[in-house]
């Protein structure tokens, strides 16, 4: 079943409120305060409303990281958002991707404190069960929002509790270290607060397994490389933290390692064993529009549906690369790579195209309207995870990283591999979460970024993409926040 986010009043207000500029947002008004929250069901309306930017997740993840990265080399076709952004040019300061994360992020922060301040005030209508539980989902939510901030723009403003217009505006970029500490604090109250499970109508709310899962790749995320940049690496070396965490998801929790990998990803198999936590969407309530974005326009009128903005079917093409391609027909070592078929249109004229989210009997009404959830974090990614911390010196020895990957290899029907590196590890990754939103962020953290994206552009023949260089790893601050309040931000270096 999928979470309902009903439009109350209260949470009415915060969307409203939210969507202002977030340097012009107005303060939270006294009716939410004082009025609104007098019951459980108020309470767990405006938690429900907190998960409204959630929504926004699936467009970051595919055109912010799955387009950035070397999944996809997108074939222009004129003036589009994400030109700039395949491509690598310096002048995406206003472009709407960009803008778009920061200002849902902080949308989903702005509406988390305010749930929590009501949470420290007017508690005394809840149960101590209640209060715990809610402030554990916000408090997970909020991690989750200025984590995507941060491997997004670098530094970016620590707000912590529910601020007015005119303080907001005075709120400099903290430095990434003391953002981290906020999403490390939420998290570990969330793992310690969180149920095991959820089920019925709240099934897809995040366990404290998630917020284990999702605190080890915060760690894993700061032991990274600094690039000599204010970007999420901070080379902190806290890889023990990240596999103790998820050492903790593979062997403590219900979540288990799917059987057969086109099924983890099935409409009709969601909330499976392999989802740790995923963004939930249902048809004709919050229908999503991720399926229809990257398959080309032939593809939609080939089965009878035509092809307009109006209706959620896109314009443009974005082909899987020449070289992971070569990367899924060649890993063979023995047998056929399943993956490939099942993510891959592998017969598709003029060019490959990402399908594993589509099943076009189970659209809705138009294209921004399937039921499909968008995974967020799995337990394979967190086997494959662990690995990369053994890789990196936490606790643990070659023959497991070893049997880790050929686990999820031998789901794939190919053959093993021994003393696996690095590199090869995050091939593997590349194969198993194609279309998934992770590329981009495995390479940052692996410090393959620069290296590994230039060689493709060789090894391609790309001419329009241009050279990756470390000021690249983060997005540069939207133009529109910078203009907002003059002198109180500045653009990340490398942008115009």
């Amino acid at each position: 079943m999928k979470i309902k986010i009903y439009l109350t009043l209260f949470s009415l207000m915060l969307i409203l409120i939210s969507c202002e500029k977030q340097l012009d947002q107005t303060p939270e008004s006294s009716l939410a305060t004082d009025n609104f929250f007098t019951n459980n069901n108020d309470f767990l309306q405006a938690v429900n409303g907190v998960y409204s930017q959630l929504n926004n997740y699936p467009s970051q993840a595919l055109w912010l990281s799955e387009m950035r990265s070397d999944n996809i080399n997108a074939t222009s076709d004129g003036n589009r958002d994400w030109d700039g952004i395949n491509n690598f040019t310096p002048n995406i300061t206003t472009t709407g991707f960009i803008t778009t994360a920061w200002r849902a992020n902080f949308n989903g922060i702005f509406n988390a404190n305010t749930v929590l301040e009501a949470l420290e005030t007017k508690s005394s209508v809840l149960s101590p069960a209640n209060a715990t539980r809610y402030a554990a989902e916000v408090r997970f939510l909020r991690a989750f929002y200025y984590f995507s901030l941060v491997r997004t723009f670098g530094q970016v403003p620590l707000i912590s509790d529910v601020k007015s217009a005119a303080e907001v505006a005075s709120i400099p970029r903290s430095p990434v270290a003391d953002v981290y500490a906020l999403i490390e604090s939420d998290l570990q109250y969330a793992a310690t607060n969180l149920p095991a499970t959820f089920t019925g109508i709240d099934l897809g709310r995040p366990t404290a397994s998630a917020a284990r899962g999702l605190l080890g790749l915060v760690y894993l995320t700061k032991s990274g490389p600094t690039y000599g940049i204010n970007g999420p690496g901070l080379n902190s070396n806290e890889y023990d933290k990240a596999a103790a965490l998820f050492d903790q998801v593979i062997s403590g929790s219900p979540f288990s390692f799917g059987a057969n990998y086109a099924n983890i990803f099935s409409y009709t198999n969601e909330n499976n064993s392999e989802v740790v936590f995923d963004i939930q969407f249902a048809s004709s309530l919050n229908g999503a529009g991720f399926p229809s974005h990257l398959a080309p326009v032939a593809y939609w009128t080939s089965n009878g549906i035509s092809n307009s903005f109006g209706n959620g079917y896109g314009a443009s093409t974005f082909p899987v690369s020449k070289s992971l391609v070569n990367s899924y027909t060649t890993n063979t070592v023995s047998g056929t790579d399943v993956r490939y078929p099942f993510n891959v249109a592998t017969t598709y004229a003029p060019s490959p195209f990402i399908k594993k989210y589509i099943d076009v009997p189970k659209r809705g009404l138009s294209g921004r309207d399937w039921s499909i959830n968008f995974i967020v974090l799995r337990y394979t990614d967190i086997l494959l995870m662990k690995a990369e911390c053994i890789l990196r010196g936490a606790p643990g020895s070659q023959t497991d990283v070893d049997a880790i990957v050929n686990r999820v290899r031998a789901r794939a029907g190919v053959g093993p591999l021994s003393n696996v590196t690095l590199p090869v590890l995050m091939q593997e990754r590349q194969r198993e979460f194609l279309g998934e939103g992770l590329r981009w962020n495995d390479l940052v953290r692996s410090g393959l970024a620069i290296t590994q994206m230039n060689a493709w552009r060789t090894a391609d023949a790309i001419t329009k993409i241009n050279e990756v260089v470390p000021n690249y790893i983060i997005y540069p601050v939207p133009a529109a926040e910078i203009q907002t309040a003059p002198g109180l931000y500045t653009q990340n270096p490398g942008y115009n």
